[in-house]
């Protein structure tokens, strides 16, 4: 067992009846799991030329920037509608709870970079579909998604395949 995956709690019923939330930060709080993560997304992607990573609001930051980081490449925060204070580009999603948007600042890739997207968790993929078609309307190289855990029962790589043929890796996967 990798040194984060005990660490993961269940909350069922969150944030809706019937969902059962993966709490991943009691990772994140322990330093040797997040390095763990950290290091293990890194490792993943390593030697693939990544300029940028990209991560969603919120827990998409914590380990997209550490991972950035690691990879010696920038950070690009994707945020919630009306968050960035300089002209945006926009993409809409649908989450297994409902719906939003994601933004990114419109210079903020060049058709130059080569992206991974960074995120603590995939579901349903939608947010990870969102954050594929920024990288992507902006003309920049999607190189890969990366997950720490991927809730392959629903079922979101099909999803992510009808928008992207980026390699896509998740160091959990709960079937």
């Amino acid at each position: 067992m990798r040194p984060y995956e005990h660490l993961i709690v269940d909350i069922p019923d969150y944030p809706k009846p019937g969902v059962v939330f993966k709490d991943v930060t009691p990772a994140l709080a322990d330093a040797q799991a997040f390095s763990a993560v950290v290091d293990d997304l890194s490792e993943h992607f390593m030697g693939r030329g990544v300029t940028k990573v990209v991560g969603a609001e919120a827990r998409g930051f914590m380990v997209g920037s550490a991972v950035a980081y690691r990879l010696g490449a920038g950070f690009v925060p994707a945020r919630k509608p009306g968050k960035l204070p300089r002209a945006t580009i926009s993409e809409s999603y649908d989450l297994e709870y409902g719906s939003d948007a994601l933004e990114v600042h419109a210079d903020a890739f060049t058709p130059d970079d080569v992206v991974i997207v960074i995120d603590d968790l995939i579901a349903t993929g939608g947010t990870a579909v969102a954050m594929a078609r920024l990288v992507e309307r902006s003309g920049a190289k999607l190189a890969g998604l990366g997950f720490f855990m991927e809730l392959a029962f629903l079922n979101p790589r099909p999803l992510l395949a009808d928008v992207t043929d980026a390699e896509v890796f998740s160091l959990i996967r709960v079937e």
